[in-house]
């Protein structure tokens, strides 16, 4: 039981992760290379704002628990489970690595910005902060695509169908009840 809600916890985690990634990349990051100066600060510095401390916690959280998830289900001999957790906390593990690489240096860069004080290369900044907003994204899905293959990979038991026992037993060399 215990393991069934830890996969229940990190699947929420990546979830929730994911969900912030898709909603900026859906309605923002396909869009904002083409927004004016002004318009892109104040929209960014907004989202940083409110984005930064609350994916800080989501992340480090999503990976914690994501870990935990994978040792539990290799104790448990749960093979199949096990590879496809540690898949889904490399790709969740290679989003937070792309975040403090890439994304939040830009962002620190773009939270001094002012309209004024743009740097001459501001858009192929702001270019390559969308490419691996993009690309963590994609990563980040398939995160929690593993995570809920791992958790339906012990959800299916296989049960003897009930007019098969005579065969069944025979099969294995024993004798029927």
């Amino acid at each position: 039981m215990f393991v069934k809600l830890a996969q229940f916890v990190n699947i929420m985690l990546y979830v929730l992760v994911a969900g912030v990634m898709w909603g900026t990349w859906l309605s923002l990051g396909r869009t904002m290379t083409s927004y004016d100066a002004s318009t892109f600060l104040a929209d960014g510095k907004h989202m940083i704002s409110n984005l930064a401390t609350v994916m800080a916690v989501l992340m480090v959280s999503a990976a914690v628990v994501g870990l935990l998830v994978v040792v539990l289900l290799f104790r448990r001999r749960s093979n199949a489970g096990g590879w496809l957790a540690l898949i889904g906390l490399l790709l969740m593990l290679a989003v937070v690595a792309i975040t403090l690489a890439v994304e939040v240096p830009i962002d620190n860069q773009i939270k001094t910005w002012t309209v004024d004080t743009l740097p001459a290369d501001w858009q192929d900044i702001r270019a390559r902060w969308a490419a691996f907003h993009t690309l963590r994204t994609f990563l980040s899905l398939a995160a929690v695509a593993a995570g809920v293959g791992a958790a339906l990979t012990g959800a299916v038991k296989v049960v003897p169908n009930r007019g098969h026992e005579h065969r069944d037993m025979a099969l294995r060399g024993g004798s029927p009840r």
